[in-house]
């Protein structure tokens, strides 16, 4: 699958998603864009997966109709991420057309 990391997904996870290509929002000069923006572009580009830790996105996005799949996890320091990188790869590996997944990562 090809995968966006948006500007808040540490660049240390990109080595577990084994399988799938990752490109980072940064190296396409999109990380000011706002999620809808995002989204879009992303679309266009033939992203399949936006990989975020914007837990609002799902709120402030209609994400009905949508052909990337955003996964989001809870919190994006790498300290918590690096204990979740199987759920969040699990998670990336079983996006589908239009499909939204959530991985909490709780912040202790």
């Amino acid at each position: 699958m090809q995968v966006l990391f948006d500007h808040n997904t540490p660049r240390g996870l990109a080595r577990h998603l084994v399988g799938h290509n990752v490109t980072e929002a940064k190296e396409r000069g999109r990380e000011k864009l706002t999620n809808g923006a995002l989204l879009a572009v992303a679309e266009e580009a033939g992203f399949d997966v936006l990989l975020t830790a914007d837990k609002n996105m799902s709120y402030q996005q209609n994400l009905s109709g949508r052909k990337i799949a955003p996964v989001v996890f809870g919190n994006s320091p790498w300290r918590l991420v690096r204990l979740h990188l199987d759920e969040i790869a699990a998670a990336v590996s079983a996006a589908s057309l239009g499909s939204y997944a959530r991985v909490e990562i709780p912040f202790k």
